[in-house]
């Protein structure tokens, strides 16, 4: 794997001299250069906070799947490392597909999925798939030990492996395909870490007949419940729900190491954005559960291709549930050291048809906003960036709305959330240079989407519709650099 490795950082190094920063974040997780996709082995390690990711080193476009790498000592300042994986053996040379990692023994386990194309590269119909290992020393650079689990019989789909130890022994996820063509998570076990009873568990699957497969799942304890978190493929649009080419979503129920998987909440979106696809959870330092996800979507129009990159993360999220078994998603309180000096606007009530800007130049900022919705009858009301994207509540239809027209890039799209219970309503909004990503009432609603604003056209405007709104309070900072 060396001489690939070496290939690889040698590519990322000479593309990045020629990368155009347009539209490259300031605070957001990306490549130098290059593709990203699915976050990998997110984890607290010695001291570090490791996030791995799908990455093809030579090119803008997805192609065989490296391990691209970042270290952080807060999940906010991010270092980018030499890449961790690449595609070098008879069970990975088509790509080293999505997993996770576990830190034990002093070492940082690596587990992924070896993938071989049996046909044409791209041709989903011939296929092997098996979970193998990688171990680091150093946490930096890795040996690997090749395929631990291979598919059981009937399935060829069988990917993005995630491992967690509980009960005294490790326990490991695995999304599926089966020969139906439906969408499952098998669960596997082992005593040892490297040698796997082949005997599993169908922990969960689709009762939709158009899923075909469960991408990326994740496994994990929330208060007294398990959550079930994955990337279902092939849900058909229904209402404003399921918009997105593929969506993410959860389960929440009731599992123990000796019980089945008892679920007492169907499938819930995790985010209602435009962008936001294989979220991976893990436990910061102090115990907190975190979710990271790839803040783009699949199909759809990358416009920072033609500059020599794509893809970004999501920012960090502590996910907590709550009594009615909804996961809540709220921005790490780390994201605050971020700030710099604070703009206040006063309480004030926008006239029919009238705008406020609170910024001219709205590159990687934080905003907070308060409306009173008892006091605001306008049709809508909320905040524009530029003329391409606008967040606003939808009174019409009591839907809150993210939209987004971008037609010199072929974009223009809206998803919507039904407006929550009560006589406020709080948005928490981050804008970087291609991402916006809106948290509402601290995490019980959230939009992510990327964001492609003409550089003269960052302003960020308050506005109301046809009648008035009322605000009760607006802040907004500007946010510094911290990818490095």
């Amino acid at each position: 794997m060396k001489k690939q490795l070496e290939l690889a950082n040698e590519a990322i190094k000479t593309a990045r001299k020629n990368m155009d920063l347009q539209f490259y974040p300031q605070y957001h997780l990306a490549p130098y250069a290059g593709w990203m996709n699915d976050p990998n082995g997110l984890i607290y390690h010695q001291g570090q906070y490791h996030a791995f990711y799908q990455h093809h080193p030579f090119s803008a476009i997805w192609g065989p799947m490296h391990w691209g790498h970042a270290t952080s000592t807060d999940m906010v300042h991010w270092e980018h490392q030499a890449i961790a994986l690449a595609p070098s053996e008879d069970y990975d040379r088509d790509g080293c597909f999505s997993g996770s990692a576990i830190s034990y023994d002093n070492k940082l386990y690596l587990f992924y999925t070896g993938h071989i194309w049996l046909a044409n590269p791209g041709d989903d119909s011939q296929i092997i798939q098996s979970q193998c290992v990688a171990i680091s020393e150093d946490g930096i650079h890795f040996e690997k030990k090749g395929v631990v689990l291979s598919a059981p019989d009937g399935y060829m789909h069988f990917r993005d492996p995630k491992v967690w130890r509980q009960d005294g022994k490790w326990w490991m996820v695995v999304g599926a395909r089966d020969s139906q063509d439906q969408g499952q998570i098998l669960l596997f076990k082992s005593t040892d870490l490297l040698n796997w009873d082949q005997n599993y568990q169908v922990l969960a699957k689709t009762d939709d007949d158009n899923v075909y497969m469960w991408e990326c799942p994740d496994f994990f304890p929330l208060g007294e419940q398990f959550v079930a978190l994955f990337s279902p493929q092939g849900k058909k649009a229904k209402n404003y729900q399921y918009r997105n080419l593929f969506q993410n979503g959860y389960l929440v129920g009731n599992w123990s190491p000796n019980s089945s998987y008892k679920i007492s909440h169907a499938f819930t979106e995790l985010d209602f954005g435009q962008d936001f696809y294989a979220p991976q959870t893990f436990l910061a330092k102090d115990g907190r559960r975190i979710a990271i996800a790839w803040m783009d979507m699949w199909e759809s129009h990358m416009p920072t291709q033609k500059h020599g990159w794509s893809g970004c993360f999501t920012l960090p999220r502590e996910l907590t549930l709550n009594e009615q078994g909804k996961i809540i998603a709220k921005p790490i309180e780390e994201l605050k050291t971020l700030r710099q000096s604070a703009s206040h606007f006063p309480a004030t009530t926008l006239a029919k048809n009238s705008t406020i800007i609170l910024n001219e130049n709205a590159t990687s900022c934080e905003i907070e906003l308060i409306w009173d919705l008892q006091q605001s009858p306008a049709e809508k009301f909320g905040f524009w960036v530029g003329y391409g994207v606008q967040f606003y509540i939808d009174n019409q239809s009591q839907q809150l709305t993210l939209m987004r027209h971008y037609p010199e890039y072929t974009i223009s799209d809206s998803r919507c959330a039904p407006i929550p219970e009560g006589h406020q309503l709080k948005i928490n909004a981050f804008i970087d240079h291609s991402s916006l990503e809106v948290f509402i009432n601290d995490g019980e609603l959230n939009f992510s989407c990327r964001i492609y604003p003409h550089q003269s056209e960052r302003d960020l405007r308050l506005f109301a519709i046809n009648q008035q709104a009322k605000l009760e309070k607006a802040i907004y900072w500007e946010i510094k650099k911290s990818i490095e």
